[in-house]
């Protein structure tokens, strides 16, 4: 299963942006950027949790066939962010993360635990996404090169947005040591969709900002269906928000962490 990675390397234009909040910073390479990636990623407050969910549909492909629905999807993020000095590169952050995504009932949205193969008519057991820790690197006010960091942010009047593919392409885990010879490694693209309010982002009285994500995934079978290398590939289709916390999350979802998933 594979980390879901967000990456937020930002750099903006100040040209669209209100000046309506006079107590706004504003989004200058380094500490000004570093502070705005931090509200995009986490709170301003040291260990805040802040969850991310998402939800959607899983679909197969394959040639000469329908594409069909396989599952809905339904995933969270729980994160926090903490604050760190560096004594070349100045103030930083670091972010810690858990997150979960469940396969789900495509009619009435049950958090499955077993599904009927369509293709093999096995029955397998559906083994949800669980990944403890997805971790970012450090950011701080300057990057490696010793220059004031900047973020990679689209702009257009009070709209930000982000748009992040992110190519996969290494050894398999479960694939053994010939991969380079028989074939195996592992292949996927996740491809993320970041959006929020610029005046939102930009007001100092608030330690986070609001945000939506998108996210999309194309991956070959996932193990457990256990497609023994049958052609055909599945994608993701999501959409979801920052919640205010972790209270808004649908109550399916907080009753299967409460009773499987605890840590979470």
């Amino acid at each position: 299963m594979q980390k879901i990675k967000s990456i937020f390397f930002i750099n903006i234009l100040l040209a669209f942006v209100s000046m309506d909040n006079l107590n706004a910073f504003e989004l200058k390479p380094g500490k000004d950027s570093l502070d705005a990636s931090r509200k995009i990623t986490c709170s301003m407050i040291d260990d805040k949790p802040i969850v991310y969910w998402w939800y959607g549909r899983m679909y197969s492909r394959v040639q000469g066939e329908r594409d069909k629905l396989l599952f809905r999807v339904e995933g969270m993020n729980i994160r926090a962010c903490t604050s760190i000095k560096d004594p070349e590169r100045g103030q930083g952050f670091k972010m810690v993360s858990r997150e979960l995504l469940f396969y789900q009932d495509p009619n009435t949205g049950e958090i499955l635990d077993e599904w009927t193969n369509p293709w093999t008519d096995e029955t397998v057991e559906v083994l949800h996404v669980a990944n403890d820790p997805v971790n970012w690197g450090s950011n701080y006010e300057m990057d490696k090169n010793g220059k004031p960091y900047e973020m990679n942010l689209s702009t257009h009047g009070d709209d930000w947005w982000d748009t992040s593919t992110i190519p996969l392409f290494y050894n398999n885990p479960l694939g053994g040591d010939f991969q380079q010879y028989v074939g195996g490694i592992y292949h996927a693209t996740e491809m993320f969709n970041t959006t929020g309010s610029l005046s939102n982002l930009m007001d100092d009285s608030k330690d986070t900002a609001k945000a939506n994500i998108g996210w999309e995934r194309i991956s070959y079978w996932l193990p457990w269906m256990k497609m023994s290398g049958r052609n055909g590939i599945v994608y993701f289709h999501t959409f979801g928000k920052k919640l205010e916390s972790y209270n808004d999350l649908p109550e399916t979802i907080k009753k299967e962490i409460k009773e499987n998933y605890p840590i979470y």
